[in-house]
């Protein structure tokens, strides 16, 4: 017996991946992320997890009234499902919900899900329908293949660290940019696939790797390199090939942040902005190549102005000219913005703390409000889903006192 496939509350709206089924074996961010965004649209996720401690991301910290924010963040609408893989009575109990599924992510350690018996191949033998998507750090060849990827290294080896900070000190994003980066590819990846069986009626093995992720938003800088000859500068908060592009501090020491991307604009800024028309004729500045050039004398220029203006100031100028602009927030800033507030973009979701404010997907659907329900503890929905499996609860009582749930 197979669990059902979800079903569509009869009482909420109708959402996209109403009736898809997946599960998932996975672990911190990316493979979490991406399944954590069909769940928004309504697929029933299965997440297997270790007994007792779980994802190892519910330990990173204990923030958000004493859950993890990572795992707060990527979890929601989900079940969880404890299982020890080492024992043959919880392999079973995975090949039978793959069976039933439409979906199934996995981001084990390299080579882990090759000896469970759960590789692409293996699957799709017995089941052609299903989709196998696997996430990790290098990719299933390569010299790479069974290398320890953690999202700052990841971040290090595809070039993103050296273009990264000031001239004199390199930084790394302060967001995990190469999880979230295959994530969102296993997320389209998974989408993409589940289109083409409808057409075809066909599975598909997914294949994402964080490097090869992170390669595509490298674009930009790789493409600079290859036919520049050398790397964009670290630039700190400035743009490496655009200038003025960055942030400016008013007299009140707020910080504004603009971006000129044409030399219209440049003329508006120099006349409307700073009130200084002959700034834009001047020929250390009449073109964005000698701005970048004379970035030092440019910015000099610009501070003599802005001293005398409070950052509300600045801002009103910019907008009056028509000159993209915004303020540097704060996270707190962020979650009080008036913009978020304004679109009604906040929504609360159930956990064992209490409900815990979330923002909604950035991907508006008219007509389908996206899931957003309960955080789930570990191996809370053991019991259920064992149940559906057919599993008589003397069977799964003996296997947790076994340790294999």
């Amino acid at each position: 017996m197979t669990p059902p496939p979800a079903a569509p509350d009869p009482a909420g709206p109708r959402r996209p991946l109403d009736g898809v089924t997946v599960v998932t074996l996975e672990q911190a961010v990316a493979a979490p992320f991406a399944t954590r965004q069909l769940a928004d649209l309504g697929a029933r996720v299965v997440k297997v997890e270790r007994p007792v401690v779980g994802d190892f991301a519910r330990g990173y910290d204990a923030t958000v009234k004493g859950l993890s924010s990572h795992f707060v963040w990527l979890n929601r609408s989900k079940e969880s499902l404890t299982l020890d893989l080492k024992r043959p009575e919880a392999r079973e109990v995975v090949g039978r919900l793959i069976d039933g599924a439409d979906v199934f992510v996995q981001n084990l350690a390299p080579g882990a899900a090759d000896r469970l018996g759960l590789d692409a191949g293996t699957l799709r033998a017995r089941r052609p329908r299903l989709i196998v998507c696997n996430v990790s750090g290098y990719g299933a060849s390569g010299p790479y293949r069974d290398k320890k990827a953690y999202d700052l290294l990841v971040q290090a080896e595809a070039g993103l660290v050296s273009i990264t900070g000031t001239p004199d000190q390199v930084v790394k994003s302060s967001i995990s940019v190469a999880d979230i980066a295959a994530g969102m590819y296993a997320y389209s990846g998974v989408l993409t696939a589940l289109f083409r069986r409808e057409r075809s009626g066909e599975g598909a093995s997914i294949e994402v790797s964080m490097l090869e992720a992170l390669g595509e938003w490298m674009g930009f800088p790789l493409y600079y390199t290859l036919y520049g000859g050398k790397p964009p500068p670290r630039s700190g908060a400035r743009h490496a090939a655009i200038a003025p592009y960055g942030p400016f501090e008013g007299a009140d020491g707020e910080t504004v942040f603009l971006g000129l991307q044409n030399e219209r604009e440049w003329v508006r800024f120099c006349a409307e902005v700073l009130e200084r028309p002959e700034l834009a004729t001047d020929p250390r500045f009449d073109a964005n190549v000698k701005r970048v050039a004379n970035r030092d004398a440019l910015e000099a220029a610009i501070h003599d102005v802005f001293a005398t203006l409070t950052a509300e100031a600045i801002v009103a100028r910019l907008d009056a000219a028509q000159i993209a602009n915004g303020r540097m927030n704060s996270v707190a800033q962020l979650a009080g913005h008036p913009q978020l507030r304004a679109r009604d973009r906040w929504r609360d979701v159930p956990s064992s703390a209490g409900p815990l404010r979330a923002t909604l997907p950035p991907a508006t659907l008219d007509g389908a409000e996206p899931r957003m329900d309960a955080i789930p503890e570990v191996g809370e929905h053991t019991e259920a889903i064992l149940a559906e499996l057919g599993y008589p609860p003397d069977t799964v009582a003996a296997w947790r006192d076994a340790g294999i749930v």
